[in-house]
């Protein structure tokens, strides 16, 4: 089954074109970006395995026009993979927010939609954008079911004791204010995939899963189902990460707003777009660039790094005390595939649980690796994460379900 996988943003749109000829066995065909959509000079960087790069500057209107860009470039002579139109068999959509209305993914339907309409509220840079992504596509490939995969879907099995806030119950009762959770497609596919490499049984183990990137989580997983993790009501809470500051004192809000005169909408800027790593820093919301000042001895950049380390640690130890002892750690993301010294920094600290660091394997880069010694007695890895595989997956089988 071909499926076009869609992750929207408010201005950009990625994607990629997956041959999925079963759960394990699959063949990437395309991937790309739209970005600038909505700009004066918009812009497709689209890449065909085995094929040369095509980059293409255009006016992008709107997401319409940028679904008819994708298209466009699948059906290229010579940058494209597809014949016609009719080779597409599906449409897989990331959705950031499904809040308590969405368990598992979903068929989109009106109703679907109308739905998500009402989550906006708790996710407004993301869902409207998602929104856009899947009517775009129904303008475009009308007769082409899609799926929606929901973000927050995975994190659906807490219990209530980790989801629910000590805030006076009335306002999970009008508003849903709740511990959503976030990354779930990732944290639920490096679980498995970590797992099955670590030679565990899934349905049989306790797993720490540390997606980190510019926007970082950790998830408890005890037998594959999602008992607890850091994001919140928003993606603002848990560990710092490149502009968000993660979890800090809630009366710090409300004396900064007193003391800088900021309205709620400014104070929720500062918390998601200047702090985290530019805030704390002072230099960039890129850890590779924190990297290089510590390395030249910035005292901000290392006390950066140092705090994201603790962080991590932190809740790692939380996390093994929360399900009483933990088999697998993972790391994945950006910072988690590629950062060797942060992973060797955590690990050194989690010698308590049994950990024996392998300091050669720790070399690795993007690639699923052990990094803990055959007599380590919980087991750590490197796991490559794939959202879009884990789209394609999910719509493939609901499809599927569909035509039977």
């Amino acid at each position: 089954m071909i499926i076009l996988v869609v992750n929207c943003g408010s201005s950009s749109l990625k994607y990629q074109l997956l041959d999925m000829k079963n759960d394990e066995v699959y063949d990437l065909l395309a991937k790309g970006l739209v970005e600038r959509i909505g700009m004066e000079v918009g812009c497709l960087k689209h890449q065909a395995t085995g094929k040369e790069k095509l980059v293409r500057e255009m006016p992008i209107a709107d997401h319409t026009v940028g679904i008819q860009a994708v298209i466009d470039a699948l059906l290229d002579k010579e940058y494209g993979v597809l014949s016609t139109l009719e080779d597409i068999e599906a449409v897989g959509h990331r959705v950031v927010h499904g809040a308590e209305d969405f368990v598992c993914s979903q068929l989109i339907t009106d109703e679907v939609i109308a739905q998500l309409e009402k989550c906006s509220v708790f996710a407004p840079l993301h869902n409207p954008a998602n929104i856009l992504g899947i009517r775009a596509v129904s303008a475009v490939l009308p007769a082409v079911p899609q799926v929606g995969v929901f973000d927050t879907a995975f994190h659906q099995t807490m219990p209530a004791y980790a989801y629910m806030y000590a805030l006076p119950y009335e306002y999970y009762d009008k508003y849903r204010i709740r511990r959503y959770g976030f990354h779930g497609t990732s944290h639920k596919y490096v679980s498995a995939k970590g797992a099955k490499f670590a030679g565990l049984d899934l349905g049989y183990s306790k797993i720490i899963t540390c997606h980190l990137g510019n926007g970082s989580s950790i998830a408890a997983v005890v037998n594959g189902k999602s008992i607890d993790t850091t994001m919140g009501f928003t993606p603002l809470e848990g560990l710092l990460m490149g502009t968000r500051s993660g979890s800090v004192d809630p009366d710090v809000v409300t004396y900064i707003q007193e003391k800088e005169g900021l309205s709620a909408s400014e104070m929720s800027k500062v918390l998601n777009k200047k702090s985290g790593f530019l805030g704390l820093s002072c230099v960039s919301s890129d850890a590779r660039d924190l990297d290089a000042a510590a390395n030249e001895g910035d005292p901000k950049a290392k006390l950066t790094l140092k705090k994201l380390t603790y962080e991590i640690t932190k809740y790692i130890g939380a996390y093994a005390a929360a399900m009483n002892g933990v088999d697998l750690i993972v790391f994945t993301g950006g910072i988690g595939e590629n950062n060797s010294r942060l992973r060797r920094r955590v690990c050194e600290n989690l010698t308590y649980l049994g950990v024996k660091f392998d300091y050669d394997a720790n070399v690795a880069r993007g690639e699923d690796t052990m990094l803990t010694l055959p007599d380590s007695k919980v087991k750590v890895a490197l796991i490559t994460t794939n959202e879009e595989l884990m789209i394609a997956r999910d719509t493939m089988h609901i499809v599927q379900n569909e035509e039977e």
